[in-house]
């Protein structure tokens, strides 16, 4: 008996040693945000036929110890799909602060780089509806988007750039 004691106090100084896990959204806030229609109200008077270009990045930065910022720019420009002309141009760049200890290399990569990102969407996509909506236009309705499989294609470009250096580097 005495001795289970003592292995689950070892067991339990084992597990302090270790860094505490830590993941908590510190707060979510819009960085820059920019709507134009510069084809306005001449846009209006015809039926709306939209062609959507969309435009999707993110970055994270470390501002402090164990606080990152983590940034989604979002970039819609939708043009009349008949004559090419700009109904609205819509850009929102979304951030949040997280606080972020006890994952390091790869891992806190991948968080970044994709787990706080899908938290962040969901507020990107309400705004620039909300943002398009207020210019007189239908919501976008953005599709929810999968960061999982926009990280792994990042990381599998960036492994084939550095394949294709050291293989000039070796020549």
């Amino acid at each position: 008996m005495a001795e289970d004691n003592n292995q689950n106090a070892g067991a339990a100084a084992g597990q302090q040693d270790k860094p505490q896990l830590q993941f908590a959204l510190q707060r979510i806030y819009v960085k820059d945000i920019s709507f134009e229609s510069p084809n306005s109200p001449a846009v209006f008077q015809k039926p709306f036929k939209p062609k959507v270009g969309l435009d999707l990045n993110t970055s994270s930065q470390q501002i402090d110890e164990g606080l990152y910022e983590v940034v989604i720019k979002v970039t819609a420009q939708v043009s009349h799909s008949e004559e090419g002309t700009t109904s609205f141009l819509a850009e929102i760049e979304q951030a949040g602060l997280f606080r972020i200890s006890g994952i390091e290399g790869q891992q806190l990569e991948h968080t970044l780089g994709a787990f706080c990102p899908n938290v962040l969407f969901p507020y990107a996509r309400e705004c620039i509806d909300n943002l398009v909506n207020r210019g007189g236009f239908p919501p976008l309705m953005l599709a929810p988007v999968n960061f999982e499989a926009i990280y792994a294609q990042k990381k599998k470009r960036q492994a084939e750039q550095a394949k294709q250096q050291g293989e000039q580097t070796t020549q």
